[in-house]
């Protein structure tokens, strides 16, 4: 599903604060993978998901997703694949329009934007149901603005806009260090859900040792730009938690 081939990224090149955030990497991530990203603030390891995104293009290497050669596509042309969560909750959604215009956006998103497409009543249902499926009670508020949320169900909401339109990739950027501990939680599971139910090829960057040991089927340690440790499948699921720590001394 996913390929990079000796990719590398420098920033401000030739000036006295360059620096080398991922450097010749190589990574293959097989189609409904769960990869979960760990490393140290500067490791790497947003720039991995911005390059593959697009909102960044590399200095060198080539990407692939399902087979077609996306390093030069800017993001919105990689949207047929990919849907992102961001670290922040404000991030990714319209503050001032209600939660069911947030998801009819969220379903046109790589379609043609007609107005008349997407917010009739076989719609709001369907919305409904949806939501209906995290027991947080915000079925019966679609026409209340998303931005009165608090972070979680915030979150919640755009997991599941993730999945409104195509979408083969699912990239979770540290999707819950903005969240409490008991929202953090719900919101992982959510996702963790929906990546199974849809069989997502899915990557989540997070610091959270414990949520890196319980979630997904893959872990990647990176450090300076680089992959350090790669480890996948059974090795992945019977890793401790202090051999986690022991990754960082």
């Amino acid at each position: 599903m996913i390929q990079l081939s000796n990719v590398r990224k420098t920033f401000n090149t030739g000036k006295p604060n360059q620096v080398t955030a991922v450097k010749n990497i190589d990574l293959d991530i097989n189609a409904g993978e769960f990869v979960v990203i760990v490393g140290a603030n500067g490791s790497g390891k947003t720039t991995l998901l911005n390059l593959l995104a697009g909102n960044i293009l590399p200095d060198s290497g080539t990407i692939t997703i399902d087979g077609q050669n996306v390093t030069r596509l800017p993001e919105y042309k990689r949207s047929k694949w990919i849907a992102r969560i961001f670290q922040n909750p404000l991030t990714g959604t319209a503050a001032d329009l209600s939660i069911i215009d947030n998801f009819r956006l969220a379903a046109l998103r790589t379609q043609p934007k007609r107005l008349s497409i997407g917010k009739n009543e076989q719609f709001k249902t369907l919305v409904r149901d949806k939501i209906a499926t995290l027991g947080m009670g915000l079925e019966n508020k679609i026409e209340q603005p998303i931005g009165t949320l608090s972070g979680g169900q915030r979150q919640a909401l755009t997991l599941l806009m993730s999945v409104m339109d195509t979408c083969k990739i699912l990239l979770l950027d540290e999707p819950t260090a903005a969240l409490d501990p008991r929202s953090a939680e719900n919101v992982l599971r959510i996702a963790d859900n929906l990546i199974k139910e849809y069989r997502l090829t899915a990557i989540l960057v997070t610091h959270n040792l414990k949520d890196a040991g319980s979630y997904g089927s893959r872990i990647i340690q990176m450090g300076e730009g680089m992959i350090l440790k790669d480890v996948a499948g059974a090795d992945k699921q019977n890793l401790k938690q202090n051999e986690l720590y022991d990754w960082f001394g």
